[in-house]
């Protein structure tokens, strides 16, 4: 299987995007192979805004069709009580959403961005993805994300060396309640380390206050 072959048999499909590197690569080469393709991003307290900016900077520069679904995910006391397997009751409630919107644009298939280096025996919302029948033609045409940032580069996609970021909910140990507060205040300080000129880090909250993870090389 390669994306080609994948893009001929599914011509008609959405997308759960990101604006991360995978998701943004998958969208690229849906348009490039003649799909009718349409982004769903889902704006929740666990996004960054700068990853929704993102996202609709490069559907603008692909010339992609996408939108945007507003969901107040702190309104589900299941995931906000942040469980070991929150993510699954996450990706369910936010791939739910975004399959009952597509239905009513007209698409039956929904696709995601994992990859074939995707380990999903450490990812409790796989499990999720798997049950609403989600297909990840990445991982089913065995492209890794080293591959994808290569193939991405040459497509002159301005994502290709985008840090992996995960949700700003995973900043948050398990068991300790997800708020508002704690997102907003995680997001304010990764957004200064931005500033600063820091990439690829994470300020990760603990019961004494927080703590920042970054690369050796910074």
């Amino acid at each position: 299987m390669n994306l080609f072959t994948f893009f001929h048999q599914h011509s008609h499909v959405a997308l759960a995007f990101s604006g991360g590197v995978d998701s943004s690569y998958l969208l690229s080469q849906a348009i490039h192979y003649g799909a009718d393709i349409t982004a769903y991003y889902v704006k929740s307290p666990f996004q960054p805004e700068f990853e929704l900016k993102d996202g609709k900077k490069l559907a603008a520069l692909l010339g992609a069709k996408l939108h945007i679904i507003s969901l107040d995910i702190l309104d589900d006391p299941t995931i906000t009580s942040n469980p070991s397997n929150r993510c699954y009751f996450c990706k369910k409630r936010i791939f739910s959403e975004i399959i009952n919107r597509a239905k009513k644009d007209g698409y039956r298939v929904l696709l995601d961005g994992t990859n074939a280096s995707d380990n999903s025996a450490d990812r409790a919302g796989m499990q999720a993805l798997q049950e609403l029948q989600v297909l990840s033609p990445l991982a089913l045409c065995g492209l890794e994300k080293s591959q994808i940032r290569k193939l991405s580069q040459e497509a002159g996609l301005f994502t290709w060396n985008k840090p992996a970021y995960a949700c700003l909910a995973t900043r948050i140990p398990t068991n300790m309640p997800i708020t508002k507060e704690a997102l907003q205040s995680i997001e304010q300080a990764e957004d200064f380390l931005y500033s600063l000129g820091f990439t690829d880090f994470r300020v990760r909250l603990v019961e004494t206050g927080c703590k920042l993870e970054v690369p050796t090389n910074q």
